[in-house]
């Protein structure tokens, strides 16, 4: 079995679907991680696509790890954006072939209910507003935890207007009473010290992870806000060197370990990411930000890998670009989600998707 060609689907700039084909006819759908897709996909065709064209599927990881290698030079974003695009589809495709989903693959179905928490993304919606929808979702959907945003992303221990973290952090648990998780993300938005001083009052307040404190290259002052909370200190989305996340990792700079299938390559890497923090003893969180492929992608790696043992993201905003790409889209229900045993990733992106989207092939 051989790989013969790499289509992309774009329609803008935040996504574009992936198929790839082999020689006896079998194909699977992968996506590019959101945003950038016109930079992914032109990076996709010009130099990933060609590279493992002629190269055989079941090769996969073997395939990825030689790739990056030999590919040194360009290791960065778009790279590793436009390879999750390729990277994803060829374990959609292995799956068909065996008639197994893609958890199976990774090694076997761990859990099958995946918790998960509601994730705002939102720093323009108000205090009360965000208490008021989160408290709808936990009586909708059953969600046991949310994740709320503080500070301003990269922000030099900027708000998005005075007193909103302050405010947020009290009226969140207020409405939402004792026994509902909460998380804290800052988007590497603090110094040492306004990070300890918001994690102190998110301890008060009975939060359980403290996301990005810091900006994500300062791993030795997100380390020092780990040691001096009690909360737990969670990291590590923004990269994509599994070298990086060793560091981060044996140097107990996070409590919790938080790759991006999209932003790392694909699932292969990310699954290393979740071995070394078994190994390590602290918990995997993979980031998912948003509506598409991507939370499938990170609900199979969940339902596999022992280290991703909490809640898991999952998004509370209805992203317009990402709506009708593909079905059928996964229901919270009691706070939880569960997969099916269909193949593959056991979806199927729209017919309409595909015919709206500029499509481009490498053969």
């Amino acid at each position: 079995m051989k790989i013969v060609s790499v289509e992309s689907f774009q329609r803008d700039h935040h996504l574009a679907v992936v198929r790839v084909r082999t020689d006896d006819g079998l194909e699977g759908i992968g996506q590019t991680s959101p945003y950038l897709a016109h930079l992914s996909v032109e990076m996709l065709h010009t130099v990933v696509a060609r590279w493992f064209l002629g190269k055989d599927p079941w090769d996969l990881e073997a395939l990825v790890d030689r790739f990056l290698r030999e590919r040194y030079k360009l290791l960065g974003t778009v790279l590793f954006r436009a390879l999750s695009g390729l990277e994803s589809a060829l374990w959609d495709l292995l799956g068909k072939a065996t008639g197994q989903p893609v958890y199976r693959l990774l090694g076997g179905q761990v859990r099958r209910g995946i918790p998960v928490y509601g994730s705002s993304m939102s720093r323009t919606i108000s205090p009360q507003d965000e208490a008021d929808r989160m408290v709808r979702l936990a009586d909708s959907h059953g969600f046991r935890c949310f994740k709320i945003r503080v500070g301003t992303p990269m922000g030099r221990d900027a708000d998005a207007w005075p007193g909103r973290t302050e405010e947020l952090i009290e009226k969140v648990r207020t409405a939402l009473g004792p026994d509902i998780g909460l998380h804290a993300d800052a988007n590497g938005g603090y110094s040492v010290a306004r990070a300890i001083a918001v994690g102190r009052r998110l301890e008060d307040h009975g939060f359980l992870h403290f996301e990005e404190p810091c900006p994500y290259p300062e791993i030795e002052n997100t380390a020092q806000v780990a040691a001096a909370l009690d909360i737990a200190v969670a990291g590590g989305e923004q990269d994509n060197s599994l070298e990086q996340f060793q560091r981060i990792i044996t140097g107990r700079s996070v409590d919790i370990i938080q790759p991006d299938i999209g932003y790392i390559g694909g699932i292969s890497r990310a699954r290393k990411v979740a071995y070394m923090a078994e190994a390590a003893g602290i918990p995997c969180t993979p980031h998912c930000s948003n509506r598409s492929l991507l939370q499938i992608f990170t609900l199979h790696l969940a339902a596999a890998m022992p280290s991703i043992s909490q809640y898991q993201e999952w998004t509370i905003e209805d992203n317009d670009w990402a709506r009708d790409l593909y079905g059928p889209v996964p229901e919270v229900v009691d706070g939880h989600v569960e997969l099916t045993e269909e193949p593959g990733w056991g979806v199927q992106v729209s017919d309409g998707f595909l015919s709206d989207a500029r499509r481009r092939v490498t053969e």
